[in-house]
């Protein structure tokens, strides 16, 4: 069994994190559990003492991607998940990585389907998330995923890859993961880059998190400052000709209605 730690990302005093610490330290399959913070509190403090994690501060401004590379970089195991703070994760997540590399050891990220949780209420229905599934089928044909082509035709029409459901291989994948640089579709770029990238890629397509929308959620901020459009068409045009970068962008605004 390969070591594996969950690294939580904590930003501010949010009131959601100890439901997603427990989700994560009753896993049925044992894992490190962290919390890395760029914006240090008493309450993170006391958290980490109630539920005995280690608390690693980084210094500097809040950024999501120094964020990330932060926690990345913290766990000190092989395989890594760098939790959101507002996510549930199911208790047999870790039991289901470890199926993966133990059958496809050449695997450098490993990634689920997930429920929305909004205004209380647990859903698996709607157009986006329907259609990031149907984005993901290539990645079921799992003797074909090492292929470049294979894991890059996942990414064409848009990114339908949950960042906080993702486990990566940090042996094969080394530091920084992520090196970017756009503000909100950092994880679409960094994920089409890493699909170039000798290796495989797994989609276990059951709902083994669940992510929280919220007012406060960093992704909505990003739609609410229009980071995320711009980034998202600046995406498409990385991939596609500029008449069908727009155009594609017409459609891929439709999912930012989920966030209403």
């Amino acid at each position: 069994m390969l070591t594996h730690t969950y690294a939580i990302c904590a930003y501010k005093d949010s009131p959601y994190l100890e439901t997603c610490i427990r989700s994560l330290i009753r896993q049925t399959i044992p894992a490190s559990v962290i919390l890395c913070t760029s914006t240090p509190s008493p309450y993170l403090q006391r958290t980490a003492r109630k539920y005995g994690l280690p608390l690693f501060v980084r210094d500097g401004e809040s950024d999501i991607q120094d964020d990330w590379n932060f926690a990345y970089e913290k766990a000190a195991s092989r395989l890594v998940t760098i939790a959101h703070q507002d996510d549930i994760y199911h208790r047999d997540y870790g039991k289901y990585v470890q199926q993966c590399w133990g059958k496809y050891p050449d695997t450098l990220v490993f990634t689920t389907d997930c429920a929305v949780w909004k205004e209380g209420r647990i859903s698996r229905r709607g157009l986006v998330l329907q259609t990031k599934r149907l984005l993901r089928v290539p990645l079921r044909l799992r003797g074909l995923a090492h292929l470049k082509a294979v894991k890059q035709a996942v990414f064409l029409w848009g990114n339908p890859v949950i960042c906080p459901a993702c486990t990566y291989d940090k042996k094969a994948l080394g530091v920084p993961l992520y090196d970017s640089s756009f503000k909100f579709a950092l994880d679409w770029d960094t994920m089409y880059r890493l699909a170039a990238q000798k290796g495989r890629f797994v989609c276990e397509e059951k709902p083994l998190i669940c992510y929280r929308v919220h007012d406060q959620a960093a992704t909505k901020a990003c739609i609410q400052d229009s980071r995320r459009p711009e980034e998202e068409l600046a995406m498409y045009r990385k991939i596609w000709p500029e008449p069908m970068a727009g155009l594609l962008m017409h459609f891929y605004k439709k999912a930012y209605a989920s966030y209403d």
